[in-house]
Formats: C-alpha cells, sequence, structure tokens
C-alpha cells in the first residue's frame, strides 16, 4: 500500500517527520518497505529563481539572438544572460536558471554552465514554461506579472511541494490499513501514547444535501447475502474533464494515472477512505434501476478489460433492466463507465460478503484493487458517509445536481463485535502489567467503545472496520502494538523447558546431516510449491488423480491439488534450467507429499483419508561435469544416482546388506529399483523417467530421480546402534566367479542368493563385469562377480575357502539356473 505523507496529513493534524511516521507505522505492524522522496515536477524547480531584465539588446553577430542584464534578486549585480526568444524585453519579471541548475527534457538530463554564444557570454538561462516541466507551451519565455519579487524561488511562486511515498507492507489481516484514513487513525492512537501531537481530522460530512427531492432511480437487491448492504445516489448535470491539480498531485504520488474527474474520485475514496465505488453513467441504465443479483448461469459478460468471461450462479451482478453492468465488487463492465459525454452518474458505495468477492475473483482469475478489499472485508457502517463524501467531490469538481435521497438497502445491522477483556488476561498475554488507565486508554485511542467495566475487566465494542479484532487475544495484540513491544521488558528470571529429542527432533538433525553430504558433492537445493497443476496427475498411474488433495478454492487450475511426489515439480525446475542453458543438472530437494485415499474409516479420525510425508527426491541430468582439460565429461548414468542414493543411506547409518532391493516399473520410472526394510517398507525408489513424463515436461534428454521416504528412513536408522569394533588381525581373500544366467536374471537376484549363502565370512559381493554377446548361447548373458570373504580372528584355509564357494555356487544353481563359464 503505497500512502502519500502529504494526502495522509489531510486526515490527521501532526508535526511528524515523514521519517518519523515511517518508524512510527512500523512500530504499530504496519512495516515500512521504503520511503522516497516524490517529486511533482522532477527536480522540484531547484535552482531556478524569478528575474528582473534590466537591459535587452540584439546580439551583434546574430540576426534572432539578444543580450540581456538579469536582476537574480541576490544582492549581486546583474548577470549577463544571452536568450534566442522573440518575446524578451527590457523590464520583465521572467524565470531564471542560474549556473548549476539541472534541467530535464524526458530522460535527458542537462546542467546550465558559463558559455558564450556568437562570442558573448552567457551566465544562465531565461526559460519557456515546458522547459522547466510547468507546462507544454514553447512560443516564447515566460513573462510573469510586473509585481512578482525578484528572487523569488521558481517552486513558491509555482506552489511546487514535495511529497513523500511510504510504502507499507500490509499483512492480510490488516485491510483496515489500506487507506490513507487507516493508517491516520493508527497513527493518531500511537501519538496519542506517545506525547506526539497528532489530531485525527474527523470526515465531516455536514455540508451535504440534496438540490432537489426527483431525478433519484430506485436500486433493488435480489440476493442479500452477497450484498448485506448497499447504497447509491444520482448525480445530474455533470461535467467530466481534467481533474485539478491537487488531485492529479495526490494520485500520481501513489502510482495512480488520474483518467477524469469522476474516475478519479472514485480512486480518491478508495485509497483515501478505503472504500472501492463505482459510477455509473446513467445514460446506459436501462430502465433508470439498478438490480443487485446474480444471473442465469451461461450468461456471457464482457469486462473492462475487453475479455468476455462466462458467468455462473455464483456471481454476483449488479444490473439494469436488461443486462449486467458490473460484477459485484470486482470489476467494471465494458459499457457501463463515464466517458466524456456523461452528464448524469449514479454513485455506487456497497458492502459486499467477502466469501462471494473471493470467489468470484478467483474463478476468473482477476486481482482488483476493489476485490482486494472487499474479499477481506471493509466497513458496512461506512457506505453512506463515504458516498456523502464523493457526492460533494463530484459537485465540487464536475458540478451537477443531487438529485433524490440516498438510497440504502440493508439487510440488517452490522453492530460491533463485543468483546469481553480482563486485565489479568492482559498482563498474563504480555508478560507485564500495564495498569488499567493505560489500557483503557490505548482502547480508547483506538475507537473501541467501553461499554461496561469493573475492577476485573471491560467490556468493549469493537467498530466494524476492524474486522481482524474480534477475540480478546486480538485487542490485546492492538493494545501492544501501540503501547510498543520494545517497552515491554525482560524479567531477570526465564522460564525454560526441558525436554528429550524426539523423531522430528532426529529426523531434522539427519536431513542437515544429508543436506551437507550431497551440497558437498555439488548438487543444489531446490524448493517447490506444494501446490501444482492437476494435469500431472490427468493419465497417470503410480499417482493416480483420484489419490489427489484437491483445493476447495484455488488461485488457478495450475494451482490446483497438492503434490503427490516430489518427481514433477522437480522436473520444472529441470526444465527451467535447461531453457536457461544450464543443462548439467544435480538437484535435491525436502519436501511434503499429500495424498488422498477415498473410502478410509473416519469413525476415530477424520483425517484419515489424507496422508502426509516427508520425501527426499534427486534429479540427475547431463553431464557429470562440465569441460575440463584434466578430466573429460561424460554423460551421467543411472548407477551416478545410484551410487548418491546408497552413500546418503549409509550416511544416514543404514546397512545396504539390510535392504531388499529389488527391480520394479512404473510409468513414472522406466525401469525402477526399490530399496526395502526387513518389513517391506519401501524407503527409497531410483529409476529413469520416462519419456511420456519427460514429454509432459518439455524436458528433451534424460533425467535420473530417486526418492527417500524420510520418516521410514529415518526410523530404521534410530533402531541401529553404531558400534566400534578392533580392525581385523586377518588379510581379507577375495575369489571372482563367471556366471552364464538368462537374460531376465538381474545382479540383484545374484547378490541376494550369494549373500543368503554365506552370512558369516562374507564381506561384501561386487558386480565388474556384464556380457552379452551373440557367441553365447540364445536368451543367455554373462556376469563376473567378485566375492569378499574375512575371519577377524583367524586366517582362512582354503578348504574353509572352497567349502563356502562350492555352496554359493550350488544355490546360484538352484535358484537361478546359474553356470559357471
Amino acid at each position: 500500500m503505497n500512502i502519500s505523507y502529504k494526502w495522509l496529513k489531510r486526515y490527521i493534524d501532526t508535526d511528524l517527520t515523514p521519517e518519523e511516521v515511517s518508524v512510527a507505522l512500523t512500530s504499530l505492524g504496519l512495516e515500512v518497505g521504503a520511503l522516497e522522496r516524490v517529486e511533482t515536477i522532477r527536480g522540484g524547480l531547484r535552482g531556478l529563481v524569478v528575474g528582473h531584465v534590466i537591459t535587452c539588446s540584439d546580439h551583434p553577430n546574430s540576426d534572432h539572438l539578444h543580450i540581456t542584464t538579469v536582476d537574480l534578486g541576490d544582492g549581486n549585480e546583474p548577470v549577463q544572460i544571452v536568450c534566442g526568444a522573440a518575446n524578451v524585453a527590457a523590464g520583465q519579471k521572467v524565470i531564471v536558471a542560474t549556473l548549476g541548475t539541472k534541467l530535464y527534457d524526458g530522460d535527458n538530463e542537462f546542467t546550465i554552465k558559463r558559455s558564450k554564444m556568437r562570442g558573448e557570454e552567457s551566465l544562465g538561462m531565461i526559460c519557456a514554461e515546458d522547459e522547466i516541466g510547468v507546462g507544454n507551451s514553447h512560443d516564447g519565455i515566460m513573462v510573469l506579472p510586473p509585481d512578482t519579487p525578484t528572487g523569488l524561488p521558481a517552486a513558491q511562486y509555482f506552489g511546487i511541494e514535495d511529497d513523500w511515498l511510504i510504502e507499507v507492507d500490509l499483512t492480510p489481516n490488516r485491510i483496515d490499513g489500506a487507506s490513507h484514513y487507516g493508517v491516520a487513525r493508527d497513527l493518531a492512537a500511537w501519538a496519542t501514547q506517545n506525547g506526539r501531537k497528532a489530531q485525527l481530522l474527523p470526515i465531516d460530512t455536514a455540508a451535504f444535501a440534496t438540490d432537489r427531492a426527483e431525478g433519484g432511480i430506485p436500486v433493488i437487491v435480489e440476493n442479500t447475502e452477497a450484498c448485506p448492504r448497499y447504497s447509491g445516489l444520482t448525480v445530474r448535470g455533470v461535467t467530466v474533464k481534467e481533474s485539478p491539480k491537487w488531485l492529479k498531485d495526490l494520485l500520481l504520488a501513489v502510482g495512480q494515472r488520474p483518467i477524469n474527474n469522476i474516475v478519479d474520485i472514485t480512486n480518491y475514496m478508495l485509497l483515501g477512505l478505503g472504500q472501492p465505488m463505482h459510477c455509473f453513467d446513467l445514460s446506459k441504465v436501462a430502465g433508470d434501476r439498478v438490480v443487485v443479483k446474480t444471473v442465469e448461469a451461461g450468461t456471457k459478460f464482457v469486462a473492462l478489460d475487453g475479455v468476455e468471461r462466462t458467468l455462473t450462479d455464483r456471481d454476483l451482478m449488479i444490473c439494469n433492466d436488461r443486462q449486467a453492468m458490473c460484477i459485484g465488487g470486482v470489476f467494471g463492465g465494458l459499457d457501463s463507465g463515464v466517458t466524456e459525454q456523461t452528464t448524469d452518474v449514479f454513485l455506487e458505495s456497497a458492502y459486499f460478503h467477502p466469501t462471494w468477492v473471493r470467489k468470484t475473483a478467483r474463478r476468473f482469475g482477476l486481482n482488483t484493487d476493489a476485490s482486494f478489499r472487499f474479499e477481506r472485508g471493509i466497513d458496512p457502517n461506512a457506505t453512506v458517509q463515504n458516498l456523502k463524501v464523493a457526492a460533494m467531490l463530484v459537485k465540487e469538481l464536475a458540478g451537477g445536481e443531487i438529485c433524490g435521497d440516498i438510497v440504502d438497502v440493508k439487510a440488517h445491522d452490522f453492530p460491533g463485535f463485543p468483546v469481553t477483556l480482563r486485565y489479568d488476561y492482559v498482563t498474563g498475554l504480555i508478560g507485564k502489567e500495564l495498569g488499567h488507565d493505560t489500557i483503557k486508554s490505548i482502547v480508547s485511542s483506538l475507537e473501541m467503545k467501553i461499554i461496561a467495566e469493573d475492577d476485573r475487566q471491560l467490556q468493549l465494542e469493537v467498530p466494524t472496520y476492524r474486522v481482524d479484532v474480534q477475540r480478546p487475544c486480538d485487542v490485546v495484540e492492538d493494545i501492544l502494538r501501540v503501547y510498543g513491544y520494545n517497552n515491554v521488558e525482560f524479567t531477570q528470571k526465564m522460564h525454560v523447558s526441558l525436554s528429550q529429542q524426539d523423531d522430528v527432533d532426529f529426523a531434522d538433525q539427519m536431513m542437515e546431516t544429508v543436506s551437507n553430504q550431497l551440497a558437498s558433492n555439488g548438487f543444489n537445493e531446490i524448493m517447490n510449491n506444494s501446490l501444482t497443476p492437476v494435469s500431472w496427475y490427468a493419465a497417470s498411474e503410480t499417482y493416480p488423480e483420484n489419490r489427489c488433495v484437491r483445493i476447495m478454492n484455488p488461485l488457478s487450475s495450475d494451482l490446483s491439488v497438492m503434490r503427490q511426489t516430489l518427481l514433477f515439480g522437480g522436473l520444472e525446475s529441470v526444465a527451467r534450467n535447461i531453457n536457461h542453458k544450464n543443462q548439467n543438472l544435480r538437484l535435491f530437494e525436502f519436501g511434503n507429499v499429500y495424498q488422498y485415499q477415498a473410502g478410509a474409516d473416519q469413525t476415530e479420525r477424520v483425517l484419515a483419508p489424507y496422508s502426509e510425508e516427508t520425501h527426499l527426491g534427486l534429479w540427475l541430468s547431463g553431464n557429470n561435469h562440465g569441460d575440463s582439460w584434466a578430466d573429460k565429461a561424460r554423460r551421467t548414468t543411472i548407477f551416478d544416482l545410484k551410487a548418491t542414493l546408497e552413500s546418503v543411506l549409509v550416511n544416514m547409518g543404514l546397512q545396504l546388506g539390510d535392504l531388499v532391493v529389488e527391480q520394479t516399473e512404473n510409468d513414472t520410472l522406466q525401469p525402477a529399483l526399490t530399496y526395502a526394510g526387513r518389513g517391506g517398507k519401501v524407503i527409497a525408489t531410483l529409476g529413469v523417467v520416462s519419456d511420456k513424463v519427460l514429454k509432459q515436461a518439455d524436458v528433451d534428454q534424460p533425467v535420473f530421480y530417486a526418492q527417500v521416504n524420510w520418516k521410514p528412513a529415518c526410523r530404521l536408522t534410530a533402531k541401529r546402534d553404531i558400534k566400534y569394533v578392533d580392525l581385523p588381525k586377518t588379510l581379507p581373500v577375495r575369489r571372482d566367479l563367471a556366471l552364464l544366467v538368462e537374460r531376465g536374471v538381474t545382479y540383484a537376484d545374484i547378490r541376494r542368493v550369494v549373500m543368503a549363502s554365506e552370512r558369516k565370512l562374507l564381506r561384501g559381493v561386487n558386480l565388474f563385469d556384464v556380457y552379452e554377446s551373440n557367441k553365447l548361447a540364445a536368451g543367455k548373458k554373462s556376469y563376473a562377480i567378485s566375492l569378499t570373504l574375512q575371519d577377524d580372528n583367524k586366517t582362512l584355509q582354503d578348504k574353509q575357502i572352497d567349502a563356502i564357494m562350492q555352496k554359493v555356487i550350488r544355490n546360484l544353481e538352484s535358484e537361478l539356473g546359474a553356470t559357471l563359464r
């Protein structure tokens, strides 16, 4: 929210400087993100003064230049200035740019310097209005009235005042701060408690009066749920024209482009008082009445942006007798607004239900200044007052007559929010006793009415514009931000709770350990949105669409479901990097995934159908490293990622020998490996991303993906005790086997059989060669494996080694049909 310092002072009488205002607002919870000077005219007319032309003569070396002497009113001798304007003459009062003054021509800047023009010295410049930014004429120099004081700064003569732009970062709950008056209210409360001058100026509508009783139009509200209050007023005989300078300056200071006096008034009400308003051209209101209702589903509507939208029966529309004119609280129609030909207008000041506005805005992907305020909740009790202010401004700036009484259709009254506030509750929550008088003073300065009180508590009525203050804790928060967080002292006593490390702490520590490991191995951490497009799951068998957790009110179709896997978000990151010429990728992400299981028993747990798990995702693509003279780059393979995954599991404290590794395949990873504990719970999956998924992600190079189900993995790790043993006193023994097996037999099958054959002395199995050739028997392939045997206490004997090898060979033959080559 952009706040103009000059605009703010229209609502509060204070001597606080812009810097002091920024500090105060930040302490109030309206954090100021930036403070910058705003110049109405670039350069602020600095260095420009009123000069008196003493003499004027023709230039001896030019037929159009003049040599003048000009008194600058600074007590020094008049200066000589060469001027080319045809209308310059002795005795005139003019605007002079003195030496060193900076003038601007669009984005170009130039400095007035001592110079010579056709041999004659010139010590300044007599200016035309377009040269200093106060007009567009270049017919000649500006000639001021004769009584203008010599030496008067040009900024003072033209009434140019700089403004200050205060950029306030609003939190979602503080919609009352989305206007200059709302900020002024808070600032006045702060100043009252801190002994600074600040008087909130009331909104004065005493001068409002109807000019004639006839000429108004009626309003019919058919849907009072979506529109609990609708106020309107007719003004006839207006003249649509350019806004006055004061209004344009205020709007420009906060980044709002002036359009015309009528539209600018509605923007003034929005930004000044926080009331979104719409102004209808009465000549376009068929039937001379306004109807607030929903329309038939499927009705087409063209908004101000020229886009045709299809309405639903849950979109509130402002209509005339023939058609919809405006999406209530969201966006105006293409043919209902004010133009230069408009003479009669109808002013709308309404309170629309926040939920209706929010759902309609999301449905159409619209986010307007009006919907931003309506969907968070404006003050329903201010519509009539704001309508009077707007009507008086229309009469002042556009003329016309106020016709008929204000139409105010109200479904019900809007009382303030009742809150019971106990003094001991305030003390307990803040941690400091403020005193009854201080608490009452603060709540009163925040315009909370004290309905009743005793020694223990206050009965308060919170104003309706504070939609976020409806509980005692909300009131305490308001008290504390006005009192000042920095004014609550720390005590000498510190209260702590000692606790033991639980599973969450262990998982977090392990996450930090693995993150450091991956980062040190060239991986970059990524973070993707938990909300993803449903299109990822529409044709997926592994992650079917019916298992998605859907968002009830999605911001867009691209953010409509919670992710079931980290894979797809990571592929979006891969595609983005490849498109930016970063093709060698090592990425990892820790994040939560979500699934819905229809039919789950909700008797004991309402959320039983919903599950949430933490996963670690790993992505590998491109070359193993960039070009290097020392080591030629090569394409990464699934085995590179397999090595990384297994090193992560080992670093977590898992023994790979304790895991069951199986090869699988699905429509997402082809092929894939799964790592499971002895109980069958899969803790990790590894594979090559399928071509179908890569095409959907618009990735044209192979991508390898692995994921770790973090909680089960950490649970297995926590169960393992790290034991330290002496180094073995003997040497290991290696034996090699060349096996001929069927093509369908995997190394995982071989490793499983070998490990089961000897559990005591077998230290490791390694695959060091795979051979396939037409020289082998049909349907066969060859694996070469090495076995490492070792007894920590004594040297193995050949007889003992041979017995182990024979047992391994027999088991391989019987279970896998393997033969020795």
